[in-house]
């Protein structure tokens, strides 16, 4: 480790626990500040493609994280109100050595801090950040029980509501897209095969994929309405609400909405990638600066490769705020590029008749013709590699 070796991540979730854990293997003395009484997520999944698995293979927990996920063999396409497959993804063609995993997020905020703690890692729960303060030695961090911190680089991990945010750059205006979400998870004892389903409709779609050996079954819907609805997951709702957004899908959907008992609701806005990710030696990462719509499964994937340059480069450089500079350019750009990819999603899911049926119909016909070349669009994504483009 060439830089300053002192460094506090704030924000003990997927993206700031895989910094800490980049960090340290690379000889950095870390310590994670996070504001709830324990390491926990909230009880959902997610998929972690294979550009972000190279990240955890390279941190060495990406076995771990395979013993408790399910390995992805495809994505299925359907059309929600008839059950009808529309576009078959098989995953296993993907150009990597990387697998594709469906995992509970709770499980892989595990593996990451047994990992960062195995390397040294300090993790402090309930300590909750109110400010932050760049001097020209480091960064002075103020606690909400009035106590303070130093350290010589502090990397914000505290996603969209985050408290670093302010130090570095006013926030962006976001907008309502019009749509809101509901996560929930559903227990079985029917076998599932490893796929995420993707069960599209006039306003609505609702993908499904099992989790830990199929016993669970993520839930994400989402349904487009006028009335605004805030940000955040830990908004209840009452899961009648959600069968009756899916009332007319096929009868598949409606028998697996029958067994949710609990439901999430949340608001999709549409934030732009920050214009600055630094300041001296404070350091944004993850949705502190590019929040995506969860429409193309990279939120936790592109927070992983966030950590893995960020750590990379403040080991290579001897001031933070050339290895700032660098990461900030390294990764903008191919941030944004996914975050668009994900805005057009959205629009793709949700269209209405006639130009559903003939979305549909050319989605067929496409796979007829090369099964493979739908999947390829998105090699830019998948298949890249940051444990490669910064060693």
């Amino acid at each position: 480790m060439r830089g300053e070796k002192d460094i506090t991540v704030i924000g003990g979730g997927i993206g700031g626990m895989a910094a800490a854990l980049a960090l340290a293997l690379r000889g950095a003395q870390v310590r994670v500040l996070e504001q709830a009484p324990a390491l926990r997520e909230v009880g959902a999944g997610l998929q972690i493609s294979p550009n972000g698995m190279a990240v955890l293979g390279a941190l060495g927990v990406d076995g771990a994280l395979i013993a408790k996920s399910v390995r992805g063999q495809g994505v299925i396409l359907k059309d929600g109100l008839r059950g009808t497959p529309v576009l078959r993804l098989n995953l296993r063609k993907l150009p990597s050595r990387h697998p594709w995993l469906m995992v509970h997020r709770a499980d892989l905020l595990e593996c990451l801090a047994d990992g960062a703690r195995a390397a040294g890692v300090s993790v402090e729960t309930g300590a909750m950040v109110c400010d932050v303060a760049p001097a020209k030695t480091g960064v002075t961090i103020t606690l909400a029980d009035g106590t303070q911190r130093s350290a010589a680089v502090v990397i914000g991990a505290d996603g969209i509501r985050s408290a670093t945010r302010a130090a570095v750059s006013a926030k962006d205006k976001t907008r309502f897209t019009g749509q809101v979400a509901w996560r929930a998870l559903v227990r079985t004892d029917a076998a599932r095969v490893a796929e995420a389903h993707v069960h599209m409709g006039p306003g609505r779609h609702l993908v499904t994929y099992p989790l830990r050996d199929g016993k669970l079954v993520n839930i994400v819907a989402v349904q487009e309405r006028e009335a605004w609805a805030e940000e955040g997951w830990s908004h209840p709702d009452d899961p009648a609400a959600l069968r009756a957004a899916f009332a007319d899908f096929a009868p598949d959907v409606r028998q697996l909405l029958e067994g949710v008992e609990d439901v999430h609701l949340w608001g999709l806005h549409r934030h732009p990638v920050a214009r600055r990710w630094h300041k001296d030696r404070l350091i944004l990462m993850g949705d502190a600066v590019h929040p995506t719509l969860p429409f193309l499964a990279q939120g936790a994937c592109m927070a992983l490769e966030d950590a893995w340059v960020l750590a990379a480069l403040l080991a290579r450089h001897r001031k933070p705020a050339a290895a700032a500079r660098m990461y900030q350019l390294t990764r903008r750009p191919r941030c944004v590029q996914i975050v668009r990819a994900a805005n057009g999603n959205a629009r793709a899911y949700h269209l209405h008749s006639p130009w559903r049926q003939v979305a549909h119909l050319m989605l067929r016909m496409a796979g007829r013709a090369s099964a493979d070349a739908p999947l390829r669009r998105f090699d830019w994504l998948y298949g890249h590699d940051v444990t490669r483009e910064v060693p």
